[in-house]
């Protein structure tokens, strides 16, 4: 999902003219593509908020798959209304003019930083697992622990956000759909091969954990953002109705699993990251952390590359090399405070969710939807259903941020 978001976030400028016709993906790449964009680290959140919630949390899980899924298709009725939209920020402009594309443009950029941030507190969790008594002196003081390991994910992936050609990281970071489906395995195994057992009976409901459970469920189901570049890659985009349901089914199957499999395994003592507490010495274990692992150190310069590149281009000496290198470089470096300042894996998501994924991935399609549609504010089932999202887009996005914020700062 991240590294493919990434790519399709373009800078302020105008509506691109029409393309000469040219070949397009086919049905089952679309659809690959479309589960790679909803696939990312939300699976290894998924137990920890379906423990949140409680086993009748899982209605909500389908909930949010299905109003995501209808916004998705409200994004594609937006592109069919101007063969000009090539992308999420060209429908914002098409709705709302140029301040409707900075809106859209500055919800995607916000969200692309703060899941880099999550990677490094996702690389520091998890190698402080494998490794917990590592640490190294610099200029005589120790460093050790999760610090440790951020630091060090950060030297390591500095160099990669220097380049401006990413295309094999972009490759290699493509790998969502494996990723998920090697994590679900492991657990499956270690379940039920490695003694862990399927013994927790786990709550019916939890009222209380109910925001971060939503918010972490609207995370998993953020990738509005390539939508409209997917919609207009395909040969024939009339099927991108079915590539939406496809994508939508098989990763809402995959997070139901991997939800279900957690929480029976480890009930009410899931940590944010379900891998924290697979035990360490088994090979299950430890092939789904290394998985885990992998793919940050290859996303996290795909999907800061716009970041990069809209602050780039408002300076004069845009093409300047050195710039480039600097802006890059300090992106990194503000990303490790943070999740230095912050290091809470489920709450940053949660919040993430609760304020950026709800936004871009309910609220503004259906207002960009009938901004533009004007037949859709007649009254009707579909303006009720689309006020109906609103209204619970809104909730979600005010009660979960409150709670998430409220849990930070809390645990600070």
């Amino acid at each position: 999902m991240e590294c493919l978001k990434a790519k399709e976030v373009d800078s302020h400028s105008q509506l691109p003219q029409p393309e000469e016709p040219r070949r397009g993906t086919t049905f089952l790449k679309t659809c690959f593509n479309g589960l790679n964009a909803l696939s990312g680290v939300g699976i290894l959140s998924i137990p920890y908020a379906l423990s949140q919630g409680g086993w009748l949390s899982l209605i909500l899980l389908f909930l949010v798959a299905v109003l995501c899924w209808y916004t998705g298709l409200l994004l594609k009725r937006c592109m069919d209304s101007d063969p000009l939209i090539r992308s999420y920020p060209d429908i914002g402009e098409k709705a709302f003019g140029y301040k409707g594309r900075v809106v859209v443009s500055i919800f995607m950029y916000l969200e692309l930083y703060l899941v880099a941030v999550e990677f490094l507190i996702l690389e520091g969790d998890n190698l402080y697992k494998l490794f917990p008594n590592s640490g190294f002196k610099l200029a005589g003081l120790y460093i050790g622990g999760k610090t440790a390991f951020v630091l060090l994910t950060a030297l390591v992936i500095l160099p990669t956000t220097w380049l401006k050609s990413l295309g094999m990281l972009a490759y290699v970071s493509a790998g969502g759909v494996s990723a998920s489906i090697i994590l679900v395995g492991c657990v499956l195994w270690v379940g039920a091969v490695d003694g862990v057992g399927f013994h927790e009976d786990g709550v019916l409901l939890n009222w209380g954990g109910l925001p971060t459970t939503l918010s972490l469920f609207t995370f998993c189901y953020c990738g509005h953002a390539v939508f409209p570049t997917l919609c207009n890659s395909m040969k024939d985009r009339s099927q991108f109705s079915k590539v939406l349901l496809v994508s939508f089914v098989t990763s809402t199957v995959t997070y139901g699993s991997m939800a279900v499999l957690g929480y029976l395994m480890y009930g009410e003592y899931l940590k944010s990251q379900v891998t924290l507490n697979l035990p360490i010495r088994k090979i299950g274990s430890q092939l789904a952390i290394y998985t885990t692992l992998v793919n940050p150190l290859t996303k996290y310069a795909v999907i800061t590359a716009p970041i990069a590149t809209a602050i780039e281009e408002t300076f004069v000496f845009r093409d300047s090399r050195y710039l480039s290198i600097l802006v890059r470089t300090v992106i990194v470096i503000s990303t490790v405070v943070v999740a230095l300042a912050i290091p809470f894996f489920g709450y940053v998501m949660a919040f993430t969710g609760a304020f950026f994924s709800v936004t871009v991935s309910m609220l503004l399609p259906c207002l960009c939807y009938l901004r533009i549609d004007k037949s859709a504010r007649s009254f009707g089932l579909e303006l009720m259903f689309i006020v109906g999202i609103l209204m619970i887009g809104s909730f979600v996005g005010i009660i979960g941020t409150y709670t998430s914020i409220k849990q930070i700062v809390m645990h600070l």
